[in-house]
C-alpha cells in the first residue's frame, strides 16, 4: 500500500498530539517555528517563531524553568551539544521542571534529529501525570514495606524488621568494622495465658498494648521489637546504652508496682551487653539476655508464692465443692505416698487446709479442715522459734517446689513442745503459678 502526503499528515498529526508543544528548527540557521502551539505556556507570550531558537531558548527559560533545573536545561539546549547528541544518537530525551502558575509541572524535553539531517524537533512532553502517578507507587511501595515491618497491634517494629536489624548488625560485627556499643533487652508479659484464657483475647491484646507502651516509654531512644504473642526485644544504642543499668532496673520496679496493684503491665526482663572480644555474632548476646529473661520470670513467680502465703489470711472467698474434692484427692495421695504420719495440704487460692487427724489429735488442733491454717499453726510453734519457721517456710516458697527441711518447736496437745522436721514443698499449676503449699512432719 503506498502512502500518499496527505495519510503522512494525518499520522504526523496524530502523534504530535502525544506532545505539548512542538518547535522545527533549522540547524544551520536557528530558524524556528511553532508547529503546535504549547498548551502549558499559554498566557507567557512566547515566540511561535524566529530567528535564533537557542538564543530564544536561552533567553526564556529563566522565566519558566524550575531554578534547581535551569542550568542543566541551559546546557542541553547549547547549540553544540545539540548537534553532537543528535549526530551521535538522532534523538535523546531530558526531563525538568516548569514553573507555571507558582505550580511546579514536570515536563520531557525530546530532541529528534530529521532525515534531512538540516532540521530537528524540539518536542515538550507533559509528563506531570506520570510523575505523580510513579512517586504515588514508591511512596505506596515504601509504605508497604513499612507496615510489612510493623506490628499491627502494638506500631512497634515485628519479627521481620528484628530478623532484618539481626542481620545488619552480624553483617558489620563479621565486617571486622569496630561495632558501637550495644545491648539486648528480652522482655515477656506475665501470665498473659491466664488472661487469655480467663478473660478473653480483647483483654490480652490490652495487655499486650500496654506492655508495648511501658517498654517504649522507658526505652524511647532505642528500637522496640516484638518477635512473638508476648515476648519483646530492645537493643539498647547511645543514651539507652549508657543508662543501661538504670532503666531496666525501672523496667523492674514499675512491672512489680504494676502487679502489686492491678494496675498494669508485669514483665520478666533480662539484660545482656555485647562483648565485641567474645561475641562473634547477635545471637550470642540474645540468648544471654534471654536466660537472664527466664531467671527473672522464675524469681517473679516465687515471688508471687511467698506473697500469696503471705497474703492469704485475707482471702475470705469460701473454696468451692469442686475445689474441695479435689484438695481431699490430692491429700489422700499425699497420706498414702507419706506412709501416713502427720501431712497437710493447703490450697493458696483459697487459704484453705486439710490436716492428717493424727495431727489433729496429737497436738489438739480443732479441725481437719481450716481456713487460715498458716497462722493457727503458728501459734503452737515456740516463741523463739517463730522467725525461724517464717524463714524456712519463705525458703521453700522460693525453692520452686524442691523439697526442704524446716526444724522447730511446737506445742502438742499435753502442753509439751517437740521437735518436728519438716519437708515443706509447693505445687505449681499447668503455667507454673504456685497453687498448693503443703509438708510431711517428722517428731524427732
Amino acid at each position: 500500500m503506498n502512502i500518499d502526503q496527505k495519510a503522512l499528515s494525518q499520522v504526523a498529526t496524530t502523534l504530535a498530539r502525544h506532545f505539548d508543544s512542538i518547535y522545527y528548527i533549522e540547524i544551520e540557521t536557528g530558524n524556528y517555528c511553532e508547529f503546535m502551539p504549547a498548551k502549558l505556556l499559554k498566557g507567557l507570550n512566547i515566540p511561535k517563531q524566529g530567528k535564533d531558537f537557542f538564543a530564544f531558548a536561552g533567553n526564556n527559560a529563566p522565566r519558566v524553568v524550575h531554578p534547581d533545573d535551569l542550568e542543566l536545561v541551559l546546557k542541553i539546549h547549547d547549540k553544540e551539544t545539540i548537534l553532537k547528541i543528535l549526530s551521535e544518537n538522532h534523538t535523546y530525551t531530558v526531563g525538568c521542571r516548569l514553573i507555571i502558575n507558582g505550580k511546579i509541572v514536570h515536563v520531557r524535553h525530546i530532541n529528534i534529529m530529521c532525515e534531512d539531517k538540516k532540521h530537528f524537533l524540539f518536542c515538550m512532553e507533559n509528563v506531570d501525570a506520570e510523575i505523580k502517578e510513579a512517586e504515588k507507587q514508591k511512596e505506596d511501595l515504601r509504605n508497604a514495606e513499612h507496615m510489612a515491618r510493623l506490628d499491627e497491634l502494638t506500631g512497634v517494629k515485628n519479627h521481620n524488621a528484628f530478623v532484618e536489624e539481626t542481620r545488619t548488625i552480624n553483617e558489620k560485627i563479621s565486617s571486622g568494622v569496630k561495632m558501637p556499643d550495644f545491648a539486648v533487652v528480652m522482655c515477656d508479659i506475665n501470665d498473659l495465658k491466664r488472661i487469655n484464657d480467663t478473660r478473653g483475647h480483647s483483654f490480652g491484646d490490652e495487655a499486650i498494648q500496654r506492655t508495648s507502651h511501658m517498654i517504649c516509654e522507658i526505652y524511647k531512644h532505642s528500637p522496640v521489637f516484638r518477635i512473638g504473642g508476648d515476648e519483646f526485644v530492645v537493643i539498647l544504642t547511645g543514651s539507652d546504652f549508657r543508662r543501661k543499668e538504670a532503666l531496666i532496673e525501672k523496667l523492674k520496679k514499675e512491672s512489680v508496682a504494676n502487679k502489686r496493684s492491678r494496675s498494669g503491665p508485669y514483665v520478666a526482663c533480662g539484660m545482656a551487653v555485647y562483648d565485641p572480644g567474645s561475641d562473634s555474632e547477635f545471637s550470642e548476646v540474645f540468648e544471654r539476655a534471654d536466660a537472664l529473661m527466664y531467671q527473672n520470670k522464675k524469681e517473679l513467680k516465687t515471688g508471687d508464692a511467698v506473697e500469696g502465703f503471705n497474703q492469704m489470711e485475707t482471702i475470705d472467698e469460701p473454696i468451692p465443692d469442686e475445689r474441695k474434692r479435689l484438695l481431699d484427692a490430692m491429700f489422700g495421695a499425699l497420706l498414702t505416698v507419706s506412709g501416713g504420719g502427720y501431712v497437710y495440704l493447703n490450697d493458696m487460692k483459697y487459704d484453705y487446709s486439710r490436716w492428717a487427724l493424727s495431727l489433729i489429735n496429737d497436738f489438739g488442733l480443732k479441725s481437719e479442715y481450716m481456713y487460715h491454717a498458716d497462722s493457727i499453726w503458728l501459734d503452737y510453734v515456740h516463741p523463739d522459734d517463730t522467725e525461724v519457721y517464717k524463714d524456712a517456710v519463705e525458703a521453700v516458697l522460693r525453692g520452686d517446689a524442691e523439697l526442704r527441711l524446716i526444724y522447730y518447736r511446737a506445742k502438742n496437745a499435753k502442753g509439751e513442745y517437740v521437735l518436728l522436721t519438716t519437708r515443706g514443698f509447693v505445687l505449681s499449676d499447668k503455667d507454673g503459678n504456685p497453687e498448693y503449699f503443703g509438708g510431711i512432719i517428722i517428731p524427732q
